[in-house]
């Protein structure tokens, strides 16, 4: 994956300040605000591994389950016309909406991983 890294099932975002000369980023794909940054590459995936592990303790700490990047849901608008197609798509081949929409996209994502 571009410009991320990953440790326990967790993402983090890489970025570069020329003007700071410091490598940063944030764990993405969660509300909460977890930062991490290093002066090099091995510096900064050591921070973002610490800033994971130090978010996992604090949730454990204050007995608070902490959030997970991918729940496995998620709402999409995508306004009345393209609702109507694909659920007329669905049921011509007798699946419901959900079952379509996910077939499309691991069809989808099929083709970018081997591509």
């Amino acid at each position: 994956m571009k410009d991320m890294m990953k440790y326990k099932n967790y993402y983090g975002s890489v970025h570069y300040s020329d003007e700071d000369k410091v490598f940063y980023g944030k764990v993405e794909f969660i509300r909460a605000l977890v930062s991490y940054e290093g002066t090099d590459v091995k510096s900064l995936h050591k921070s973002f591994e610490e800033a994971v592990d130090d978010y996992l303790q604090t949730c454990k700490e204050q007995g608070k389950e902490p959030e997970h990047p991918f729940k496995g849901s998620f709402n999409i608008r995508v306004g009345s016309t393209l609702h109507e197609r694909i659920s007329v798509e669905a049921t011509k081949k007798g699946v419901t909406l959900n079952k379509y929409i996910v077939d499309v996209l691991e069809k989808e994502t099929a083709k970018q991983k081997t591509a």
